[in-house]
């Protein structure tokens, strides 16, 4: 049981992960911090989150377990505004999908508490993005990859791995390295190619009359491009 669950960046991810553990029962309060104050007061009214923080020191500061859920290029900065305010027994854990850079990060801003951080990625999500686009089933039957390194504190992995288990994921241990090797091909690569493709021909006098043509094929690996691109 968990009983404060920081969640920092509250769309898709971090408020699926908090609506899958209210659903269980598995924590009593959630408080939720996001950079802008429409989603954070978005995820108050939907239920996603308990208490909607004004800073990231306010959402942390009493919380048992931190989930930081933002972009890859935020990480480093929300690592820094947490780290003189968590608690040392708190647990931190996120969903970045490129761990070398996370673990940087994350050993250069929190110090010692940095044992207390067992890297991770939720391999599962959908093209939408916001907390309207979180629901309580999204990691069932998905994987969950975590990626401890040397200094990781065991107990914590373990916590963490059971947390996402009460989700319905899987939860699968690698290493830094095979794991952005893995993931480069496996997901930046298809990313990368339909967000180019898409873009090449958005930019065509000829778009509309292109894809008045686009079958199931183009539909299903363009997909992704509707993603947020951030």
């Amino acid at each position: 049981m968990i009983n404060r669950l920081a969640v920092i960046g509250v769309g898709l991810i971090g408020g699926s992960l908090a609506l899958s553990l209210k659903s269980k029962g598995a924590v009593n309060e959630v408080v939720g911090y996001s950079r802008s104050d429409e989603a954070r007061q978005e995820a108050l009214s939907l239920g996603i989150i308990d208490k909607a923080a004004d800073s990231i020191a306010e959402a942390v500061v009493d919380a048992d377990v931190v989930f930081v859920a933002v972009p890859m290029g935020a990480m480093a900065s929300v690592f820094a505004e947490m780290s003189e305010h968590i608690r040392p027994e708190a647990i931190i854990t996120d969903g970045g999908s490129a761990k070398a850079q996370v673990v940087s990060s994350a050993r250069e801003a929190l110090g010692d508490k940095f044992k207390q951080f067992v890297p991770g990625h939720p391999i599962a999500g959908t093209e939408k993005s916001g907390p309207a686009a979180a629901f309580a089933t999204l990691y069932e039957n998905h994987r969950i990859v975590l990626t401890p390194v040397s200094e990781t504190d065991s107990a914590a992995t373990a916590k963490i791995k059971m947390m996402w288990q009460l989700t319905g994921a899987e939860v699968f241990e690698m290493d830094v390295e095979h794991h952005d090797t893995v993931l480069a091909a496996t997901s930046h690569l298809p990313h990368v190619l339909a967000f180019n493709l898409v873009g090449m021909l958005a930019q065509r006098d000829d778009c509309d009359e292109v894809l008045r043509y686009a079958a199931g094929g183009f539909r299903d690996f363009s997909r992704i491009a509707s993603s947020d691109a951030v």
